[in-house]
Formats: structure tokens, C-alpha cells, sequence
């Protein structure tokens, strides 16, 4: 099996627009949950959102909600993570991981079982 792979991440402007994306054809099955997932400097990894492949069910950590979309396209078994109104404080390592039915809705990390290697996202000021 082929690990999640994530793209899109790189410098942006504060206030910017930003889609990550996350390449999980391996585990892009109706029963599985796919999430992403940050880590900024100093700072342990949290939760940032997830999505139901099956039922579309969504769930958004407090610090993103109203900010951030997790969207999926079951055509091209991709997972998609967008914001419009990047911050400062979005700075971090940008992690995709997957997990069965259960860890949706939902972004505890110990329910997610394969993930990938990370991409950067820098927001300058």
C-alpha cells in the first residue's frame, strides 16, 4: 500500500487562499475516514479536520471552523483541505492520515492509522 500523499502546501500571505491536497487512493474506500492534521513549531500535532469518504460527514476542529473546508473527490480519490483567510497561526506541518469508519467524525489522532509524510505551510504577515 501506497501512504497518503499530501501536496499543495508553500509560503502564502496572510489572508491568502491556500488547497492542500491529499492523494489516498489506497485508502479511499466508502468505510474509511480521512483527516488532516498540523503540527507548528514547539507545538504537539492537533487536529484539523476530517471527512466520512462514504457519507460526506465532516467535523472541524474550533481554531479552523468557518475557516477551513475539507471537501473529497471520489472521482480522483483525492481529499482536499482549503482555507481563504489564512492566518499567521496556520503555520505548520500539514499531515494527511487515514483511518476506518469510526474515527469520523472526528480528528483524535490515535484513530488514524496511516499517514503521510507532510507538506509545509508558511503564512507570512
Amino acid at each position: 500500500l501506497v501512504p497518503p500523499v499530501e501536496s499543495g502546501g508553500g509560503l502564502v500571505q496572510s489572508g491568502g487562499s491556500l488547497r492542500l491536497s491529499c492523494a489516498a487512493f489506497d485508502y479511499y474506500y466508502n468505510d474509511n475516514c480521512m483527516g488532516w492534521f498540523r503540527q507548528a513549531p514547539g507545538k504537539e500535532r492537533e487536529g484539523v479536520a476530517s471527512i466520512h469518504i462514504g457519507g460526506g460527514n465532516t467535523y472541524y476542529a474550533d481554531s479552523v471552523k468557518g475557516r477551513f473546508t475539507i471537501s473529497r473527490d471520489n472521482h480522483e480519490k483525492l481529499v482536499y483541505l482549503e482555507t481563504d483567510s489564512l492566518q499567521p497561526e496556520d503555520t505548520a506541518m500539514y499531515y494527511c492520515a487515514a483511518g476506518p469508519r469510526r474515527a469520523c467524525p472526528g480528528i483524535v489522532e490515535a484513530e488514524f492509522d496511516y499517514w503521510g509524510q507532510g507538506t509545509q505551510v508558511t503564512v507570512s504577515s
